[in-house]
């Protein structure tokens, strides 16, 4: 029996949420059309507006507390209020430290991924774009670096002074220092409001634009590797396969977000993977597997299932394996429409989180470590950090109460980087990272950033073995990679926000480390400076028929001045034949 319709190969429906089968501007169009108005209005309001009204109020805040402050040390005799209120401040600030500093630091990127990065990367990429396209092939080829260069800082200057163009229209109706009882109404205090957070943040926009433009340029352009060892040394060498974008789904026949109809559906590739690399492990034996993020599509308890059914077969394996989290194993809200939103108040990307921890306890749960930054030193593992934290989250995951999960957020923060010690201490660890911004919004989850909570843990890691060699795994690409693109929505990608501020913090452990990463769906092995960077490709997405997904084992030895060499990598590659 045959239909008419092969309900096996999908239809337009399932290709809802694909940008390979949907430009980036009808995705957009989708997205108005069917996005909840009044669930963003009230996103919105919480996430935007309400931040935006408190940081105009916050200068007439500050100006009439120090005029009080001054009046009162004036008068030495009278209320004591102002100093007993900063006092509290500063109490409050040490006991709850850590975590100010986190709500501070995520919310300065979240203002850089909302405000900076998006206006900031389309300038940039699309004048690189142009570039290429207008100077003859072989020229932009020969002078790409210098041409990157000059575009960012293009950019750069073009979106400060855009900025600054802003900032001073709003100008003349803001007041950044005065009293509450110049406003005759509430009317007139809210429109000084609006005006002085529009002078703020257009301030920081030019200045920040700037910086980063001139950041762009200055560093060190991405180039092709060229520096592979040709066979292994007499010395230590480990073999360590890179997965990467595996995107389980729940259902045999489920189509995957970003590839929608284009190839296979279903989690039958990823069984061929876990087979091939069963097949090489049994001729040569893998030190590590390494999957860098997007195990699951969505994030959904039904995706995990088919993870863990897939990996129960190949025990060998499963004890070698270590996983981090990607963009769509925490921040996809909805997999068939991107114009869902969370509120903040909904426990469900809590709750992607806590499957996602739930997975790293059960792979490598006794294996990795957390960094215990009170004693700048290496903790316990995973599964004794989670321990005391189980009852509360296996309630949570029961009922959704927020109560429940009031720690989670601090617990989730504080256990990256998970660390897989060297052994013995001069030889090779792992690192693993979660570069995920936070985000309620489907559409812009696929944004990352590197906490410098975390690269403080890298750093303690570091010096207690001070001898060894990393490999310090993420999901999200670090910078803009100098490919050739055919269509300007190929350039403007997903890298990490604070990309280039983590590459430089990296620099002067450049040569004991090696950065490896997935997301981007392809393979490359480069340089930015003296950082060696692999990229890998996901073996089953956007795949067609008659063509074959691929993964990677890379082979890595100890050079003889203690930096960690990459020999040429073996590509595997899978079958061709598609699941029906």
């Amino acid at each position: 029996m045959r239909p008419l319709i092969d309900p096996r190969n999908g239809d337009i429906e399932d290709d809802a949420s694909s940008p390979d089968r949907h430009s980036l501007l009808s995705l957009a169009g989708t997205l108005l059309a069917e996005i909840s108005f009044p669930k963003l209005a009230m996103a919105w309001i919480w996430l935007v507006a309400a931040p935006a009204l408190l940081l105009g109020l916050a200068p007439i805040l500050a100006s009439v507390w120090i005029d009080a402050l001054y009046s009162k040390i004036r008068a030495p005799f009278a209320e004591l209020w102002p100093a007993v209120l900063l006092l509290a401040i500063i109490i409050a600030g040490l006991l709850g430290g850590r975590a100010l500093f986190r709500l501070a630091e995520g919310s300065f990127w979240s203002l850089n991924a909302l405000a900076v990065q998006p206006g900031y990367v389309a300038c940039r990429e699309g004048l690189r774009h142009l570039a290429e396209r207008w100077l003859p092939a072989q020229a932009a080829a020969q002078h790409r670096d210098r041409l990157r260069g000059v575009m960012a800082a293009v950019a750069g200057a073009i979106v400060s002074g855009l900025a600054l163009l802003l900032l001073i229209a709003a100008w003349h109706k803001a007041q950044l220092a005065t009293d509450f009882g110049k406003f005759a109404s509430l009317w007139q205090l809210a429109a000084v409001v609006v005006a002085n957070s529009i002078v703020i943040v257009a301030g920081y926009l030019a200045v920040v634009a700037l910086i980063w433009g001139i950041a762009d340029a200055t560093i060190a352009q991405p180039r092709d590797f060229d520096r592979y060892r040709l066979k292994p040394s007499a010395g230590r060498h480990w073999r360590i396969a890179h997965l990467s974008d595996v995107h389980m789904v729940g259902e045999r026949y489920g189509f995957r977000i970003e590839c929608g109809r284009a190839g296979p559906r279903g989690n039958g590739l990823f069984q061929r993977v876990l087979e091939q690399l069963a097949n090489s492990h049994a001729r040569a034996s893998l030190d590590a597997i390494l999957i860098t993020g997007d195990l699951t599509d969505a994030g959904r308890s039904c995706e995990w299932a088919e993870f863990f059914d897939a990996i129960t077969p190949f025990p060998q394996l499963a004890e070698r394996l270590l996983i981090l989290p990607g963009n769509h194993d925490v921040n996809i809200v909805d997999r068939a429409n991107p114009a869902r939103l969370d509120l903040p108040t909904s426990p469900n990307k809590r709750l992607r989180k806590l499957r996602m921890l739930s997975a790293m306890q059960a792979v490598q749960g006794g294996r990795v470590r957390v960094v215990d930054r009170a004693r700048r030193r290496l903790g316990g593992s995973l599964q004794e950090a989670l321990e005391p934290h189980l009852s509360p989250m296996i309630k949570f995951a029961d009922c959704g109460k927020p109560r429940l999960s009031r720690h989670l957020a601090d617990l989730w923060a504080g256990i990256f980087p998970l660390i897989l010690p060297p052994d013995p201490e001069d030889g090779l660890g792992i690192m693993l990272l979660d570069s995920n911004c936070d985000t309620h919004f489907s559409f812009t989850n696929a944004l990352g950033m590197i906490s410098s909570e975390q690269v403080e843990g890298i750093e303690i890691a570091q010096a207690q073995y001070p001898h060894a060699c990393w490999i310090i795994a993420l999901h999200h690409h670090l910078i803009e990679y100098p490919r050739a693109a055919k269509a300007l929505s190929e350039r403007i990608g997903t890298a990490l926000i604070n990309g280039n501020w983590f590459i430089r913090r990296l620099q002067p452990l450049a040569r004991q480390v090696v950065l490896m990463h997935g997301h981007r769906h392809f393979d490359w092995i480069g340089e930015c400076g003296a950082l060696s960077i692999v990229s890998a490709p996901s073996p089953v997405m956007s795949l067609v028929e008659n063509t074959a997904g691929s993964f990677y084992i890379h082979t890595f030895a100890m050079g003889p001045e203690r930096q960690l060499d990459i020999l040429p990598p073996e590509r595997v590659f899978l079958e061709v034949a598609v699941e029906h």
